[in-house]
């Protein structure tokens, strides 16, 4: 009611516009005053004043993809004592949310001719440690010149991406590549005991894939046919990055425009992305405390 006042005193007058509405003159007036007098404003006012700006600073600083909760939770991370209901409050006066999740697309297409490993996992996605459990998939973006296609491997304990490939086609090499940038980060070894899950899709199930696996001491794990649950965790990261980069930041012109989008958005998802699966901190953060805790321990015995 004040802006609509604003916008029309001076055509019609500020009495007999607040005669139209349930508004006294005084109060408008009022509202002015504090207006040009931040001091008079109420506490809360104030307060109000100093977060939004906090919120946006986050908001902008993550993608635009946070919603209440996440920047929520940002904002405690960095000390301010705000509570959640008070920045959705603020959110939705400045006319900002957080992206939606749409549903998943399948990408998967199964080569029932191809032998396939057993499911060692169970749709069990939580494991104790680094290295012990990595999921892989792959999903398609539509650009101006044909589809592209994003390949990522995700180790399990802390979410965080240790491999990732955007390829023209979705022939098994390109997942192969992801594997590989993935074994040259954390060098796995047989001791580790480390199991690769992927679904039944023929580019996991490719005989150089499974070699490399196996050159790589890692054991294969495969999920049953056509059930999105069997590779949940590899599901959820796939729906996040359709989420925060794709839907959003379309129409894709080309394939170096994905390529160099996943680039960025996987540096933000493992380095400063919240997570609340591992306690609303990023992936990077959630293994440095594993194992500055195993260091600790070995340190104390």
């Amino acid at each position: 009611m004040v802006g609509f006042i604003d916008a029309h005193r001076n055509a019609h007058g500020v009495e007999p516009i607040c005669e139209m509405l349930p508004i006294a003159p005084s109060t408008y007036y009022a509202h002015l005053a504090k207006r040009s007098d931040p001091a008079r404003l109420s506490d809360r006012a104030k307060r109000d004043e100093a977060l939004r700006p906090e919120i946006q600073r986050v908001f902008d600083a993550n993608w635009q993809v946070y919603g209440a909760r996440k920047i929520w939770r940002q904002l405690r991370r960095e000390g301010f004592d705000v509570a959640r209901c008070t920045v959705a409050r603020l959110m939705k006066s400045m006319g900002i949310q957080g992206i939606i999740r749409g549903k998943p697309h399948k990408t998967t297409i199964p080569d029932k001719k191809q032998p396939c490993p057993l499911d060692k996992v169970n749709r069990q996605f939580r494991v104790p440690a680094p290295n012990m459990l990595w999921v892989s998939d792959f999903t398609y973006v539509a650009t101006w010149k044909g589809f592209a296609y994003v390949a990522f491997v995700i180790d399990a304990y802390a979410r965080k991406i240790v491999g990732w490939r955007v390829s023209t086609s979705a022939h098994a090499g390109f997942v192969l590549d992801a594997l590989e940038q993935a074994v040259h980060e954390r060098r796995p070894t047989k001791a580790m005991g480390l199991v690769h899950h992927s679904d039944r899709g023929s580019q996991y199930l490719s005989i150089k894939y499974t070699e490399r696996l196996g050159e790589a001491g890692i054991e294969p794990s495969v999920g049953s046919v056509g059930d999105s649950y069997d590779n949940a965790l590899a599901e959820t990261i796939n729906g996040l990055f359709k989420a925060e980069v794709i839907h959003r930041r379309g129409p894709w012109r080309n394939f170096e425009a994905v390529e160099y989008a996943t680039l960025e958005w996987v540096d933000w998802f493992n380095n400063r992305r919240l997570l609340e699966p591992i306690g609303n901190i990023p992936p990077a953060e959630a293994e440095a405390n594993f194992y500055e805790a195993l260091e600790a321990e070995a340190m104390a015995a």
